[in-house]
């Protein structure tokens, strides 16, 4: 899949495409990233890519004719018609794992990112086809919200992971919030130890123990994503008698 990053910043992406363990995903162009800095589309000698907003107010806009030009450019290379265009926004849809699944599933898209007061509103009028958000709260621009995009479709690709199955027990991946994780040593100097389910080799119940590790802190810390799961019928029989004792 490819992901083409309009972006003034484009060095702010170099170290996230090398480092950790997704970058065999960006390495192996398993997640194809290439970035178009937004400044080689401007017409001037300053390269400028915003000016003052009409109506008046604080701030500058990105200009609609520099990312117009981009915008053709990408769209030419990738050679492909209708490419999803995405544009990062706190107006935009909350991103969530059924979100990034889909989008690991798919051929990837064009990520614009934004920066000042946002973007001319007639380029997101004519090319944007999805607006996302990392939450409520703004952000300095886009870029931030394409790198933790780009990780979190990069470690669902094959073989990314150390282990195939890790991110099938992550947070979101069934409904839930994931359950805790405990690693060596058995018991730490101020005498805290590791839950003994955990040791004592029964698979079932380690199995068990996660379940519903992960429902009660679910339950209490995201209380919707339960009612999410029983109206999805995600929950078993077991799952609703522990849920009833909590």
């Amino acid at each position: 899949m490819r992901f083409d990053v309009l972006t003034i910043f484009p060095e702010l992406f170099a170290p996230h495409l090398t480092h950790g363990v997704t970058r065999r995903a960006f390495e192996s162009r398993q997640v194809d990233v290439r970035l178009w800095p937004l400044r080689d589309f401007a017409d001037d000698n300053y390269r400028r890519v915003d000016d003052r907003t009409y109506g008046g107010g604080p701030g500058m806009v990105m200009l609609a004719e520099p990312l117009e030009k981009a915008l053709t450019a990408v769209k030419a290379d990738r050679g492909e018609a209708a490419p999803v265009v995405i544009h990062f926004t706190p107006t935009g849809a909350r991103i969530d794992q059924a979100r990034v699944q889909d989008l690991a599933a798919g051929q990837g898209a064009i990520l614009l990112c934004g920066r000042y007061e946002g973007i001319d509103q007639r380029v997101l009028d004519r090319h944007v086809t999805l607006e996302l958000s990392l939450g409520d709260f703004v952000l300095s621009g886009g870029e931030l919200p394409a790198l933790a995009l780009l990780d979190a479709v990069a470690r669902l690709q094959e073989g990314v992971l150390g282990d195939a199955k890790s991110h099938e027990q992550d947070s979101f991946s069934d409904g839930l919030l994931d359950c805790p994780h405990y690693s060596r040593p058995e018991v730490l100097a101020d005498g805290r130890g590791v839950p003994p389910v955990l040791l004592s080799g029964h698979h079932a119940d380690i199995r068990r123990w996660r379940r519903e590790q992960s429902l009660a802190l679910t339950a209490a810390r995201r209380p919707d994503l339960i009612a999410a799961a029983r109206a999805a019928g995600r929950l078993s029989k077991a799952d609703e008698s522990f849920l009833a004792k909590l």
